[in-house]
């Protein structure tokens, strides 16, 4: 087994809420290793010596974080080798209040052993965590590579992708270049070349296990600038594809856009929710900085003024892009914003009103005035079949049926020719059926009769 140092940092994901608060509470759980090949020295001491040195240094000064929990979980300590056990991985210290003393004790009673079961014991890791809305993270201390069967990169992708972990991060020493490339499956490296390095490391993971980071996300409208705002935001974790955030854009009251926050150990996929949704994949978020993120999403608005009287007051019409793909179901007389560029309206009159390549602008709002309906009664002289039907443009085109158990209705219909054929309930000939031409005018009622 080769003599190195590498820390694996697990982010998991249980229980991931749409918002996270910047001081919701973290617990995090040292997974160390206790395996023969920690007898090994390290420049100023055996290498266990140094890492729980280090390891029981940091506790206590987590100690007296708010809002953090620890625990410990050790492998390769209860086993001689040889024989080699596989399994030998043991939650020594669960988590609890106050509980630094006990892990800083257990680390000083601790020798090596045994084999490093790494994948094994990640598996087992998972299962350490209570089941509540916390941020959790596990940080895995080795001086090797996995001495089992297991494979820690298939380990990680499995959890990654069922959402149980997230960005995993490789902090080594003396890792050859060839070694290194077979931790990109698991995730980030960090180089560890000595002691203090290590320290350091371990100061930058526990600052990123502890911290979100501020992001400032820029609507870009169609003149390149950061105006656009008031619409919602999911971001998706991109391996496990599922949502850890819901935000509503806004703009603070000094004219730019709000500052958010995001876990740094995640790239994300943006949806910004307008109409149609514009999204961005592969965001990764730099701790320690405000980062910027900008897409696209100019917009305009869409009115549709129905005319005067009571007969369209809850209309509603269709939109729809290019390609024929529904955006929206918008409500006459209500202003909807849209990404710029041209769609398809369909007004749910009768007949259905299309006006294509409708253009939305930006900051402008395009209205469309619907024409004027007219009134068609029909009666007969028993109840019957019948049928409306539009003559356009030498088309004839199925408008309604009438209702069949009434001799008396009322369509409201755009203006324009139409065509009605009734059939009494009683005729069993196609013959007896009548035909009947009409016109239907703004503002006016026409009557049909079929006697």
């Amino acid at each position: 087994m080769r003599n190195i140092i590498f820390i694996l940092i697990l982010f998991l994901g249980i229980n991931i809420t749409y918002s996270q608060k910047p001081d919701r509470c973290t617990r995090i759980l040292f997974v160390l290793d206790a395996s023969r090949s920690m007898i090994g020295k390290w420049e100023s001491a055996r290498k266990i010596d140094v890492a729980r040195r280090l390891l029981a240094k940091m506790v206590d000064s987590l100690s007296t974080k708010e809002n953090v929990q620890m625990a410990l979980r050790v492998y390769g300590h209860q086993s001689y080798v040889p024989p080699q056990d596989c399994e030998d991985t043991r939650l020594e210290v669960p988590f609890s209040e106050n509980n630094n003393g006990k892990i800083q004790m257990k680390l000083k009673m601790l020798e090596p052993k045994g084999t490093t079961p790494i994948a094994y014991s990640l598996q087992q890791a998972a299962k350490d965590f209570p089941n509540d809305d916390c941020r959790n993270v596990i940080i895995l201390i080795t001086d090797g590579i996995e001495a089992c069967e297991g494979d820690p990169c298939a380990v990680s992708r499995d959890l990654q992708k069922r959402g149980v972990i997230l960005k995993p991060f490789v902090v080594g020493i003396g890792l050859d270049p060839d070694f290194k490339e077979t931790f990109n499956c698991v995730g980030k490296y960090y180089d560890a070349s000595n002691e203090d390095r290590f320290e350091d490391v371990m100061g930058v993971v526990i600052s990123q296990a502890l911290n979100n980071t501020t992001v400032q996300v820029n609507l870009i409208d169609a003149y390149g600038n950061p105006t656009e705002s008031n619409v919602g935001m999911t971001f998706y974790d991109m391996f496990s594809k599922k949502p850890r955030y819901n935000y509503f854009h806004t703009i603070n009251l000094k004219g730019v856009p709000d500052t958010i926050f995001l876990d740094p150990l995640s790239d994300y996929r943006m949806v910004v929710h307008t109409l149609p949704p514009v999204s961005k994949d592969s965001i990764s978020i730099s701790p320690g900085t405000h980062n910027m993120i900008g897409i696209d999403a100019p917009r305009g608005t869409l009115l549709l003024k129905r005319p005067k009287g009571a007969q369209y007051r809850d209309l509603q019409f269709l939109v729809k892009d290019m390609n024929g793909n529904l955006v929206h179901v918008q409500t006459v007389e209500q202003k909807e914003r849209y990404i710029i560029g041209y769609y398809n309206v369909e007004v749910l009159t009768l007949p259905r009103l299309k006006i294509d390549s409708v253009e939305i602008l930006q900051s402008y709002t395009t209205k469309i005035q619907i024409p004027e309906p007219g009134i068609a009664n029909f009666s007969a002289y028993q109840n019957g079949y019948c049928a409306v039907y539009s003559l356009q443009n030498d088309q004839v085109t199925w408008v309604a049926n009438l209702p069949e158990g009434e001799s008396f209705s009322s369509l409201v219909l755009l203006p324009g020719r139409y065509m009605a054929i009734y059939r009494p309930i009683s005729a069993h000939n196609v013959l007896e059926a009548i035909k009947k031409e009409f016109e239907i005018k703004s503002g006016a009622s026409v009557r049909v009769t079929f006697y």
